[in-house]
């Protein structure tokens, strides 16, 4: 279902999807994607996609770990951040399967803490997904021990009707730019 519904979704949004293609293609050149290695389920390794909003040379790191991230913001990378549109491209991992609408983030390759704590709590075992319930309940805002424990209780939790609420607050998120710390 998540596949065929990523399908709809990315044919309506086409038009948004190429508009952002076309204007980082203008500013900064290609690639148009970024890609990088992330956990997938049962702590399996994929590349997710996303829009590129750094610059070409910007160091393959977390954005809170460099020296001025502003200085390597492409000038709509702010703008795609904010309305979490770099995500857009997240739609070809759930065409191709590795990821769904609604599950935990997928973490950076190297965040063994975090990892460790996912497979402690039985998290590992849920597919990653475009938003979450970590993500409305707090984004880059909370303690990874705090996220986890978010993720469990969505595990726990998990039905089709719970989705829909969380896809719901989703929006409300991305329009007031709550959680973001980047």
């Amino acid at each position: 279902m998540n596949r065929f519904i990523a399908v709809i979704v990315f044919l309506v949004f086409l038009p948004i999807f190429l508009a952002v293609a076309l204007a980082i293609f203008f500013e900064d050149g290609s690639p148009i994607f970024f890609k990088q290695k992330r956990v997938g389920i049962n702590y399996t390794f994929f590349s997710i996609y996303k829009f590129r909003s750094m610059k070409k040379n910007t160091p393959n790191v977390a954005t809170h770990l460099l020296e001025n991230p502003a200085s390597y913001l492409l000038k709509i990378g702010g703008v795609l951040r904010k309305l979490s549109l770099d995500e857009l491209p997240n739609l070809i991992n759930i065409i191709k399967g590795e990821m769904v609408f609604v599950g935990p983030r997928p973490a950076l390759y190297n965040q063994d803490d975090l990892m460790a704590l996912r497979v402690a709590s039985g998290v590992d075992k849920l597919k990653p997904g475009i938003t979450g319930w970590a993500q409305i309940n707090g984004r880059d805002e909370v303690s990874i021990e705090a996220k986890v424990a978010l993720e469990k209780e969505y595990l726990e939790r998990k039905s089709v009707w719970f989705d829909l609420v969380i896809v719901a607050r989703t929006f409300t998120s991305v329009i007031f730019s709550k959680g973001v710390a980047h």
